[in-house]
């Protein structure tokens, strides 16, 4: 199987609780077959002129590049900030049955 169809998407919160309803949402929705949520990481960063710091949650969700179009706008809609973080990293390669149970996951309805 081809790493090349699957993706790990990048997202920051402002904290656990957004974070996990974030996860819970793309998961319902079958966009993702895992998210890994890391608390407690701080960012740094310019914003509207100014440079800024603050605590955050990081998700790092796993998909297939077929349903990052729908992951994103869920997302952008469900997420309090007004420009949230949506990084994309292509998987160059990866244990042959964990990418077949990512696939798998995110079939729409399959349940």
């Amino acid at each position: 199987m081809k790493a090349a169809i699957f993706s790990i998407v990048l997202v920051t919160a402002p904290d656990l609780k957004t974070a996990r309803r974030l996860a819970r949402s793309a998961l319902q929705a079958r966009l993702i077959a895992c998210a890994n949520l890391i608390p407690k990481i701080e960012s740094h960063y310019r914003w509207q002129g100014k440079i800024e710091r603050s605590p955050e949650v990081l998700l790092i969700l796993k998909t297939t590049t077929a349903r990052l179009s729908k992951l994103e706008k869920l997302i952008v809609a469900e997420h309090p900030y007004d420009t949230p973080e949506f990084l994309v990293l292509p998987l160059r390669a990866g244990n042959h049955r964990y990418l077949d149970w990512i696939r798998l996951s995110c079939r729409p309805g399959r349940d």
